[in-house]
């Protein structure tokens, strides 16, 4: 081999070397670029996704978008100011006693087994009228400056007051035959349970009652929420009674909370007759 083609050789070796430092080098370059973008576009989609999920925490729940509606559609049998006043019984009864209770109150549920029976009887014997006053404390609902503010203990109790609503507006004895089946031991949960939230759950105790067992307007309004803003409505009027009444169950008539002689709001059937049969006299 001449020292010429030696020479050649080693040029053409060169510089297949170089072109392919070169290719390397791009080749290089163009990772690093994809390499950044990634980086670019995962640090996006995460502050994306962190943005996301701020927006949605702020977000207001149904139940805070319900507070702040002005038009609130109030169900049949009705009177006062958003419909908030039921009152339910003869006209020729003198007397009414106000009943306040809330829908997951253990305590209500207690009293509405033992002597639920006699008060609806009372009622349809022209005893005295009944005035029923709902609350939602159990959720955590509360009283701001004289306007309702949502909690974060729960639903059961607005979902089961709108419910209570629709039943309301079939008839008031449809009313009082679900409040009592949602106070049942069968139906009535553990206040810790809120399964009064579940829509299902409370068409399922309505089909125990005659007249909403397979009541597609009943269901429909339940599904819908149609009865949401008034069951605020009405648990804002708890929350501002004018009776000092702080606890659920309480009874009041002529003004005057219904007591035992311990102090105590009446939690049997002898109970309460005794305490309501001295407030008739």
């Amino acid at each position: 081999m001449s020292k010429r083609n030696s020479q050649q050789q080693k040029t053409a070796a060169r510089e297949r070397l170089r072109q392919e430092r070169e290719r390397q080098a791009k080749r290089d370059k163009v990772k690093r670029q994809v390499i950044v973008a990634c980086s670019i576009v995962g640090v996006l989609a995460i502050a994306g996704g962190i943005g996301y999920a701020v927006v949605q925490g702020n977000k207001p729940t149904h139940w805070e978008t319900v507070a702040d509606e002005t038009k609130i559609v109030a169900p049949a049998n009705t009177t006062g100011k958003n419909g908030t006043t039921v009152v339910i019984g003869e006209d020729s009864a003198k007397k009414t006693l106000k009943v306040y209770e809330d829908p997951r109150c253990p305590v209500c549920a207690a009293f509405e087994q033992a002597a639920g029976p006699t008060l609806e009887k009372d009622v349809e014997d022209g005893k005295y009228k009944v005035q029923y006053i709902g609350g939602t404390f159990l959720d955590g609902d509360t009283e701001k400056d004289g306007e309702f503010e949502v909690g974060s203990h729960g639903e059961g109790s607005k979902n089961a007051m709108s419910a209570m609503g629709a039943a309301l507006n079939v008839s008031p004895e449809a009313f009082l035959k679900y409040k009592s089946a949602l106070y049942s031991a069968k139906w009535h949960p553990e206040e810790s349970d809120d399964k009064f939230k579940d829509d299902d759950y409370l068409i399922k105790v309505a089909d125990t009652v005659p007249a909403l067992k397979d009541n597609a307007k009943f269901q429909d309004a339940v599904k819908k929420g149609t009865y949401d803003a008034w069951a605020l409505a009405m648990s804002n009027t708890f929350n501002t009674n004018k009776d000092g009444v702080t606890g659920t169950p309480s009874f009041v008539m002529d003004g005057k909370q219904l007591q035992t002689s311990s102090g105590n709001a009446p939690m049997t059937a002898a109970e309460f007759t005794e305490v309501v049969g001295a407030a008739l006299k």
